[in-house]
């Protein structure tokens, strides 16, 4: 099993950390690596909430590194605690848009948390989530259209809805109406993905999106471009070694395939 870089939430909140103003906690949070250790930046996110629960800075982070050391929970027997993490992340995102909706990042960090935690949910669970992730990726964009993240969200979720189970699809239609379905669509899915790659070019988990998207819709060229690309990049997040391997598997499942016409 890939080795976790990450402690329990026990461990991150019982720790003590020295007395300090909220402003301080969060610039050291900052500081702390967050994409490598959102462990640690975690802990400071959290301080500097303790001392200031409507801080829009520090609610935002915090659901985005909590979100973070979720991701890093693998496999069905650490759903239920990997979950529990997402619903919290839910909860700190929910206080950072009450504190300022004005701001892309409170959107995005909503979008984030609910859309790692709907990919451990049931087809069902998914759609209910998705109108919402949908929703605030759009209006995280929307305000700040330099935030890659958002992009990627969004890609994601129209490559996510393309591939629901036909059951799945008519549980949405009940659910939202036809609209929210044909909203879906491959070239939003790599339009939106290819924006976030041209954002931050060396962000790994961007790329392996966007190949697999590339795959789905038969463009292997251009998926092993990516998968080629990913070999090469930097480590700058704490799943990237296992993006790597992950990238990596998936070329060599694609290596002689032809391009579809």
């Amino acid at each position: 099993m890939h080795v976790l870089r990450c402690v329990s939430l026990l461990a991150l909140t019982a720790a003590p950390l020295a007395a300090q103003t909220a402003a301080e906690h969060i610039a050291r949070g900052d500081s702390a690596q967050p994409f490598l250790h959102p462990d640690v930046a975690l802990r400071h996110y959290q301080a500097a909430l303790a001392l200031d629960s409507l801080s829009f800075e520090a609610n935002w982070k915090a659901a985005r590194a909590i979100s973070d050391v979720a991701k890093q929970l693998l496999g069905d027997s650490l759903k239920d605690r990997r979950d529990s993490l997402y619903s919290i992340g839910r909860t700190y995102a929910e206080r950072a848009l009450r504190a300022d909706s004005t701001r892309a990042e409170g959107h995005y960090a909503m979008a984030l948390v609910l859309g790692r935690l709907s990919r451990t949910r049931g087809g069902k669970e998914r759609v209910r989530f998705a109108k919402i992730i949908f929703d605030e990726a759009t209006r995280a964009v929307q305000i700040d259209s330099t935030l890659d993240p958002a992009y990627h969200i969004l890609g994601a979720w129209h490559a996510e809805v393309k591939r629901l189970s036909g059951f799945t699809r008519f549980f949405a239609k009940m659910l939202f109406g036809a609209g929210f379905m044909s909203r879906a669509n491959w070239d939003d899915a790599v339009k939106n993905l290819e924006r976030a790659v041209a954002l931050n070019p060396r962000h790994i988990y961007h790329r392996l999106e966007l190949a697999e998207v590339y795959g789905d819709i038969g463009q292997y060229a251009k998926a092993r471009e990516q998968y080629d690309t990913i070999a090469t990049l930097p480590i700058g997040d704490a799943m990237d070694d296992y993006y790597q391997r992950e990238a990596a598997e998936h070329l060599a499942e694609i290596r002689d395939k032809k391009d579809k016409t």
